[in-house]
């Protein structure tokens, strides 16, 4: 049966549209001022900071975060649904606490908002646990570093840029580079190759990408490992600021309480900035640099800074991040890779040749390049490919201008060996099945390496370059 889809959050018939029982007794305030999300209340006791308080408009229940204190009866809220109804003197009622989620054992294979409310359709998670949005890391005694690679299968990652089990990896690159693909790539290799969980946050999805990432794990069989929670992007600026943390705190519920190593993918980053930089400005601060809120390096710590490895679990994250005009130096883009252990740039002129994942090779990296962690061999074939890349990006315009007869018999080698190279680092993924007509292919870090130190020795020297294109393993592209 084709399931229902995805309702807006704050639906009428939505689970949070009726208020818990009994807390709605004493009134502590009453809406003094709606402008659009900013809600300001007057109460004769002050809420404290990040007090979650509810009031009821139209037949629904709207909650609101308290974010600001004006004066001794006044504080100043976001909204978390829309206001559309909301009048003053419209009484509101204390929550009991701040934002929580409500955490079940069967949250996997669910599809849910930021308050843990389902969206697919499904029953309401059962066992009446909580647990707060707003939490500290775990103390610094507690935590484990990055250690070991986490292989994903996919050959120009792995090799070059290879993820860190317990790190943090960023996806950067524009529109249209491939980056929900590669986070989708991510997800199936997780329940495949390592047996994992993924937890997905939507930060202000399209309603078409939800669906299409939600019908494609649906149909690979991946959802049932997975956890997805979305804030769409037609919601407040409070609900797309908080779904990070929402799918985070299940993140650290999967990993505290049931011992599981989790796959944490943010799709997008930027936007949650996007959400801080809304809220800012509706709070009436002056904006810093290039029109972002003052408070952007603190926001990004504030998520980032939870996503740690525990002797209890580990939490491995993948994040997406939109570079704003192919900008790699924009404020917002640099306080995300401050935080970040490996880098993965995608490149719209890789995109434009083909070249699939558009990987740029020279500019992506890992801080833990280094032998103790990959090993020799791992450190030296990544070295002497990346090498060859970089000396036919060199010599890449005294080819156009000149041809490739006018160099040397060495340098005419070494680019002859990089195009091939480049072009056995592309790759068809399961995530695009059914647009490349074909299956997708994920390869061993093991059998990556050895066809590198072939490709390296010089023995598909006489291979034709189109045979190394979007295939796996060179065993499959050499034979007949």
């Amino acid at each position: 049966m084709e399931p229902p889809a995805l309702r807006t959050i704050g639906h009428p018939d939505d689970a949070l549209a009726a208020p818990e029982p009994g807390t709605e007794t004493v009134a502590v305030g009453h809406v003094l001022e709606v402008h659009g999300p900013v809600v300001d209340v007057a109460c004769a006791q002050r809420p404290p900071l990040h007090r979650g308080l509810q009031v009821r408009a139209g037949g629904q229940r709207i909650v609101l975060e308290v974010l600001h204190h004006l004066d001794a009866g006044q504080v100043r809220t976001i909204a978390l649904h829309r206001t559309a109804g909301l009048r003053r003197g419209d009484p509101v009622y204390d929550s009991g606490g701040a934002l929580s989620v409500p955490v079940s054992p069967d949250c996997l294979g669910r599809l849910l908002d930021v308050f843990g409310a389902p969206l697919d359709g499904g029953p309401a998670l059962a066992g009446g646990a909580t647990r707060a949005l707003l939490a500290a890391p775990p103390a610094l005694a507690e935590t484990l570093p990055p250690s070991a690679i986490l292989e994903t299968g996919i050959k120009v990652i792995d090799l070059l840029c290879p993820f860190v089990r317990g790190g943090k990896t960023g996806l950067f690159g524009g529109a249209g580079v491939g980056k929900t693909v590669l986070i989708m790539e991510f997800i199936q290799a997780v329940a495949t190759l390592h047996g994992g969980v993924s937890v997905f946050a939507g930060v202000g999805e399209r309603i078409r990408e939800g669906h299409e990432l939600w019908h494609e794990m649906r149909d690979n069989g991946a959802l049932a490992q997975a956890l997805l929670v979305f804030g769409q992007m037609d919601e407040s600026p409070g609900m797309r600021f908080r779904v990070g943390l929402a799918a985070l705190t299940y993140a650290e519920y999967l990993r505290d309480t049931l011992g599981k190593d989790v796959l944490f993918l943010m799709d997008n980053v930027y936007r949650f900035v996007q959400a801080g930089s809304e809220v800012s400005g509706l709070l009436g601060r002056m904006p810093a640099t290039v029109g972002y809120q003052p408070t952007l390096p603190s926001e990004v710590a504030e998520l980032e800074d939870r996503i740690v490895s525990s002797r209890r679990g580990h939490i491995t994250s993948v994040q997406a991040v939109y570079v704003p005009a192919d900008d790699m130096t924009d404020p917002a883009v640099g306080a995300i890779l401050a935080h970040l252990d490996t880098r993965v740039i995608l490149s719209r002129t890789q995109a434009a040749r083909g070249f699939y994942p558009a990987v740029d090779a020279l500019a992506s990296g890992t801080n833990l390049m280094d032998r103790q962690v990959l090993g020799d061999r791992h450190y030296r074939v990544a070295h002497e490919v990346r090498e060859h890349l970089a000396r036919y990006h060199e010599l890449e315009d005294i080819i156009t201008m000149l041809g490739i007869e006018e160099l040397s018999e060495a340098d005419r080698l070494m680019v002859q060996r990089a195009r091939r190279l480049q072009r056995y680092l592309t790759q068809p993924f399961h995530a695009m099945t059914a647009q490349n007509a074909g299956r997708g292919e994920s390869v061993p870090l093991a059998r990556t390496l050895a066809d590198c130190e072939a490709f390296l020795r010089g023995d598909f020297d006489s291979l034709p370059e189109e045979r190394c294109y979007m295939r796996g393993a060179m065993s499959e592209a050499a034979a007949p």
